[in-house]
């Protein structure tokens, strides 16, 4: 007999890809969102691919997880982020290990992520094949995050599947500079508060070793533009990240 599986996807503003993500889930025996408190028309799609949607006002990702999963029955939960759907190829290999698991396998599953960026799905810059744990035995996966990240731990054995999460991060280059300065803010107040401190040559260095790493190490000049963009922006992330460190203290000081 068939595994029962939820589809988790949390939203905020999502309808730009939001339909594409529910269709591909629509194998699920329960798809739940859990909604941001969005104003765009996030929770209407939802409703006609008969989601249940809980709409909970933002905390933070792991406030938001645990919330979603402590209502979740089923046996399974593969979760997905709004901008991403399941490959063909994905969706089958879900189904195949959900019909063959006889709950002594692996507790989880990851999947690679295929990412479009400019003008191409990118095939290097350290954004592929980007495993992800997105299938997980339900109560056996712990989540946690570093500052806008977060991540998930399986609590057992894992494996992998075949295919790909196909992800569709930004809409446009104006999109991924609003990102960006978000996650460099987020990024620099947590290492500030853990007494991290930095100046004008450390946050040079670091955004010179960021593009080196995109560019050349993870051979992003094999993506073409994309990737001379992307290491670009690896450079400002990385930068901005640690300038604003030396901003804070500064304020800081200044308060005095």
């Amino acid at each position: 007999m068939r595994r029962t599986v939820t589809g988790l996807v949390l939203t905020f503003n999502g309808e730009r890809l939001l339909e594409a993500c529910l269709a591909s889930l629509d194998f699920c025996d329960r798809i739940l969102v859990v909604d941001s408190q969005s104003t765009d028309a996030t929770r209407d799609i939802a409703a006609t691919h008969h989601a249940d949607v809980l709409v909970r006002a933002w905390e933070g990702p792991v406030p938001q997880f645990r919330f979603a999963l402590e209502r979740i029955d089923t046996d399974w939960v593969v979760s997905l982020d709004q901008d991403e759907a399941l490959s063909d190829e994905l969706r089958a290999s879900i189904l195949k290990m959900l019909e063959s698991d006889d709950g002594g396998g692996p507790v989880g599953y990851y999947c690679p992520r295929r990412s479009f960026y400019f003008d191409r799905f990118l095939k290097h810059s350290g954004w592929y094949p980007d495993r992800l744990l997105r299938v997980w035995r339900n109560g056996r996966m712990d989540v946690s995050a570093s500052g806008p990240h977060y991540s998930f731990h399986p609590q057992g054995p894992t494996a992998r599947l075949a295919g790909d999460i196909v992800h569709h991060p930004y809409e446009n280059l104006h999109a991924h500079l609003d990102k960006l300065n978000y996650y460099t803010q987020e990024a620099a107040d947590e290492l500030y508060e853990k007494g991290r401190r930095s100046g004008l040559l450390s946050a040079l260095g670091h955004g010179a070793a960021r593009f080196l790493k995109i560019y050349v190490v993870r051979r992003g000049f094999l993506d073409g533009q994309a990737g001379l963009i992307l290491a670009i922006h690896g450079f400002l992330y990385a930068f901005h990240k640690y300038i604003r460190v030396t901003e804070r203290a500064r304020r800081g000081e200044e308060r005095r």
